[in-house]
Formats: C-alpha cells, sequence, structure tokens
C-alpha cells in the first residue's frame, strides 16, 4: 500500500515535530510519511518536491501566513488541505473554507482526532490501488466525473477541491431530492466528520459561484428550513 505524505506547515517547532512524532509513530497504520515547513516559502517549495496526500496548515504564520498559500496551492492543486488555527471564531473558518480547505481544526487539539480528520479525509479520496468504474453524471452544459474528479462546464475543464465535487457529485446523482445539511454531512464529509452544518453552506456557496447562469434547465436550490437540492427538468 502507498505511504501517505504529510506536509505540516507551522512556525512553531514544537507543535511540528509533536504532530510528525504522533503521525509516524504513534498511528497504527505505519503507513505516514511527513516532511516540515516552517515558512510559506518552503511550504510551497516542499509542496513542489515532497508531492503530499495532505497538508496540515497553520494559519497565522510570519511572513506569508496559511491562508495565502492555501490560495495559492489552490490554483495549481486538489490536495486536501486541513488548516490548522489557534482562532475558533465563524468567521475564520468559513474564509478558510472559501480559500478551498477541506477542514478547519483549532488549538490545542487532540491528535487523535486530527488523524480521524486525516483518515477522514483520505476516505473520500480516489484510491490508486483499485480500479473503479467511470462515474459520470451529464446535464446541459454540466459533466462531472467521480472518478477522474473533473469538473466540465460547456465542455471546458474547471479545477474544483474534492469535496466541492463530491458534494456536487452527491446532489446531481439524486436530483430533485431534498437533503438536510447534516445528511450531506453524513453522505459526503462521513459519519465521523467533527465539523459543523456551516461548512455545507460554504462548499455551496462556491459551487453556485462556479455554475451560475450555466443553464436554465438545472440549478442548486434551497429549501427554506431544511437543506438543499440540485433541482432538474
Amino acid at each position: 500500500m502507498k505511504k501517505i505524505k504529510i506536509l505540516i506547515v507551522d512556525d512553531d517547532p514544537i507543535i511540528c515535530e509533536s504532530m510528525q512524532k504522533f503521525l509516524e509513530n504513534e498511528t497504527e497504520s505505519g503507513g505516514i510519511g511527513t516532511a516540515i515547513a516552517y515558512n510559506g516559502d518552503d511550504a510551497l517549495k516542499l509542496f513542489d518536491s515532497y508531492q503530499p496526500d495532505v497538508i496540515l496548515l497553520d494559519i497565522m504564520m510570519a511572513g506569508k501566513n496559511g491562508k495565502e498559500i492555501c490560495s495559492e496551492i489552490r490554483k495549481i492543486s486538489n490536495v486536501p488541505i486541513i488548516m490548522v488555527s489557534a482562532k475558533s471564531s465563524v468567521v475564520d473558518k468559513v474564509v478558510a473554507l472559501e480559500l478551498g480547505a477541506d477542514d478547519f481544526i483549532v488549538k490545542p487539539f487532540d491528535m487523535n482526532e486530527l488523524y480521524a480528520r486525516i483518515k477522514a479525509i483520505l476516505r473520500r479520496m480516489p484510491s490508486e490501488d483499485a480500479p473503479q468504474e467511470e462515474e459520470v453524471l451529464r446535464f446541459d452544459k454540466l459533466e462531472i466525473s467521480k472518478q477522474k474528479y473533473e469538473l466540465r462546464i460547456d465542455g471546458k475543464y474547471y479545477d474544483i477541491p474534492p469535496k466541492e465535487l463530491e458534494l456536487l457529485y452527491y446532489l446531481a446523482s439524486n436530483f430533485n431530492h431534498v437533503f438536510t445539511r447534516d445528511q450531506l454531512l453524513d453522505k459526503v464529509w462521513g459519519f465521523d466528520y467533527l465539523g459543523d452544518s456551516r461548512t455545507v453552506d460554504v462548499h455551496i456557496k462556491r459551487l453556485r459561484e462556479k455554475l451560475d447562469g450555466v443553464s436554465d434547465k438545472w440549478s442548486i436550490k434551497t429549501v427554506w428550513g431544511v437543506g438543499y437540492k440540485f433541482e432538474a427538468d
């Protein structure tokens, strides 16, 4: 089995080394490797050379901060990013998710919780070890490939974070069915996701920005007091 590579980005050496020690030596799989960057410039260089499967990214750092790094990485990659912050406000979480982060965890945190979040993200990613049937949904001017994690709008390929694609795929594969936020968290993020339902709202907002005005034959609708649905003719 492929060894999971995790890039840890934080300007606090103690925090970095604690996460590194736990992930490499204390997880039951033993299949995790790590690399550490203490600033934004080194993080971007390591991202290119190390090619991590997951990035643990601190928000508050001297120089280039975590938000800037996340934004730059999202221009070129959909690698899962877990933002780490000492701030727990809703605003900070929403901003991180809008920049393309897949999850958000607040310091101080339990290492077992961190590991649970990493496992939850990796479970949702396509496996390289097993062949998968092509799963493509097609609507007017819209094509969603779950296997390739690709979104095409009017024939043009669009880069999209994994969780956005998974959410869109799930809604579209159950078109005209209304789902609550908790149901979407369960089906898309997994039953052991430790975040809150506002995560769904942020991802829906980002999807609508990408899909606005593409077609009048389908849309992502809000069902007030209930949740969301992909409405199609």
